[in-house]
């Protein structure tokens, strides 16, 4: 018996070293802009206002705005990297009966079946491109609408928009707000640094003043922000568009199925209550990477004119059925 426990361990050992090394691995990308945001902390608080810059006030000035969006930026990538992804609750796993009726039956159309007498008690309007209930057999669970399952972190994300190596998470409905804020802090943090930065990388290009200890710092700066500032402007817009649409980026390029087949604007609901369902009615939290986010990530309002037959009444969500 000791040795089939053996026997049984070995060939798990190099999968859990594989799984832990991944995981330290898939960290590389954030230590590497943690590195580069410190760097150019020092090369402008130090470098540039301390020991380049002149005028007191133009010192205290600079100083100012860039600690606000440093700080800015600072906290909604923070925010961005350690809030968890949101899971489907216990509502959308097959009770005990249930699983075991569909983990035996080999048959398709049989499996279906159980998932539909399931489904009709929660709040499901999207299907699978062949019309079928959305079932993960990796969570065991049903998918709510917008739900995906994410590979790399190995789990279902509740309206999933998809896994960002820079910040090592999955970015979906618990920290979409987070994400888009951290896109616009630091396009800020980037552009303010181009902007103020570009006199004097002028000046140390063109050797005036002569050589300085300050000049490799500011001349290089300048150039790691503008080419961040360049990068960061395109998936900036691009999701701009995206929330003004109520898409994610995976129902941009795969519309979501609803029963009268694929809608890419099945959840949108016009542009104003577009902005309000990732940042809150209360614009004077927009700003801020607090959670403010509508709905639960469970259910979502959808422009259908028509009513799902197969949904019950208190299934439907208020608002939902948008003609506009």
């Amino acid at each position: 018996m000791l040795s089939r426990i053996e026997s049984a361990r070995v060939p798990m050992a190099p999968t859990h070293v594989l799984r832990c090394c991944q995981r330290g691995l898939a960290w590389i990308p954030v230590i590497f802009i943690a590195l580069v945001v410190c760097w150019s902390y020092y090369a402008y608080v130090v470098e540039l206002c301390l020991f380049t810059i002149p005028s007191i006030l133009e010192k205290v000035v600079y100083l100012a705005v860039f600690h606000v969006s440093f700080i800015m930026f600072v906290w909604s990538y923070w925010k961005t990297i350690f809030t968890r992804p949101s899971t489907p609750s216990k509502e959308f796993c097959l009770p005990k009966s249930e699983k075991e009726q569909y983990e035996k039956e080999q048959r398709p159309e049989t499996q279906q079946e159980i998932l539909k007498r399931v489904a009709t008690s929660l709040p499901l309007y999207t299907r699978t491109g062949a019309g079928a209930i959305r079932y993960c057999d990796r969570c065991q669970v049903i998918k709510p609408d917008r739900c995906h399952h994410c590979s790399a972190c190995d789990m279902c994300v509740l309206k999933m928009d998809h896994h960002c190596p820079w910040v090592n998470n999955c970015v979906g409905f618990s920290n979409y707000k987070f994400f888009i804020l951290f896109l616009t802090y630091s396009l800020v943090y980037c552009l303010f640094i181009a902007a103020s930065v570009l006199q004097y990388f002028i000046k140390f290009w063109t050797n005036d003043p002569p050589e300085s200890h300050a000049k490799f710092h500011v001349l290089f700066l300048f150039f790691v922000a503008a080419m961040f500032c360049i990068s960061i402007l395109s998936l900036f817009t691009y999701h701009l568009w995206l929330v003004g649409k109520n898409r994610s980026t995976i129902e941009a390029f795969r519309a979501p199925v609803f029963r009268n087949g694929p809608d890419k604007n099945g959840f949108s609901l016009g542009f104003s209550k577009n902005i309000a369902q990732v940042f809150g009615d209360q614009k004077l939290y927009w700003l801020l990477p607090v959670f403010t986010s509508q709905g639960d990530g469970f259910s979502f309002p959808t422009r259908l004119v028509t009513v799902d037959p197969e949904q019950p009444t208190d299934c439907l969500q208020p608002g939902g059925l948008d003609k506009g």
